[in-house]
């Protein structure tokens, strides 16, 4: 035992000594797709180390609306915090940068671009965690995103999709999103929410159509083509107030009070509600 230490010791100083013990590695950052990156080595004895336990918790790719001002974020990580930590979050940059909301909110060939990364990032930790439970959920303009994603996804690559008041046209294909999410799809929507998904839409378009005045986060999605059994994957929910004791008055941000976070959007994301109701039946 003495002399199996000792020679570990011997080469974990030679290596600190020298500079050697370098070597390139694949490296994953959250939200983007590995890279190369330089190690240190280091010896230890193999009955030194424990085993690393694979995660089990739900992975919940987290995206942010126009501006990257971290509101979905932020109140995700403080609602997820107060509930014991059920789900592991992790946040995909996206935007053009803090506080260029008008860019990401009209750069459609931008958020496929991103949606392209979202999909390989998703599909990727899909091979290195098989079987584990993967929720997407955004907000606003970030929605944009994991609609294009879930444009190149398979079918059932994801548990769970969730909208927070989508400012794309309501007009958007989603039948691709619903073949993608096995569990389907989640969209809180408000007819309240006139100032960002009302005048400003009316103003700048939405993300994906200029001239189109109607958000799906304000008036819903209206599915094109027939009904088929992907119909059934699409639940819209559209805030009443019966709501408002949670926080959430109607606003664009209602959905990030942590009332709201707690009693509708964590059991999605945990995947203790398989198939919740309607919050309201419409607008």
């Amino acid at each position: 035992m003495k002399r199996i230490l000792w020679l570990t010791l011997i080469a974990v100083g030679i290596g600190a000594a020298t500079g050697a013990g370098q070597w390139p590695r694949t490296q994953s950052i959250r939200g983007q797709a590995p890279q190369t990156t330089s190690g240190e080595y280091h010896t230890y004895c193999a009955w030194a180390s424990a085993e690393e336990q694979p995660e089990t918790r739900p992975l919940v790719w987290v995206l942010d609306g126009a501006g990257d001002l971290k509101g979905s974020s932020t109140a995700l990580a403080q609602g997820n915090s107060q509930a014991g930590n059920p789900v592991e979050l992790t946040v995909f940059p996206w935007s053009h940068g803090h506080r260029r909301l008008l860019m990401d909110q009209i750069d459609m060939t931008h958020a496929r671009l991103q949606g392209a990364k979202l999909a390989q990032a998703i599909q990727e930790r899909k091979a290195q965690e098989p079987g584990r439970r993967i929720v997407v959920i955004g907000h606003s303009a970030g929605c944009a995103v994991i609609l294009t994603a879930c444009d190149l996804l398979p079918i059932d690559a994801v548990d769970r999709v969730i909208l927070l008041a989508p400012s794309v046209s309501t007009g958007y294909d989603i039948r691709p999103t619903l073949w993608s999410a096995k569990e389907g799809v989640d969209v809180f929507c408000s007819t309240k929410d006139w100032v960002a998904l009302g005048f400003v839409v009316r103003v700048v378009g939405t993300t994906d159509k200029f001239w189109s005045g109607s958000a799906a986060g304000r008036w819903g999605f209206q599915p094109k083509g027939p009904s088929g059994p992907e119909a059934n994957r699409l639940r819209q929910h559209f805030w009443s107030p019966e709501v408002a004791w949670t926080g959430h008055t109607g606003g664009h941000h209602g959905m990030h009070a942590p009332g709201f976070i707690q009693a509708y959007l964590m059991p999605l994301m945990t995947g203790h509600i398989q198939n919740p109701t309607a919050i309201a039946s419409g607008p």
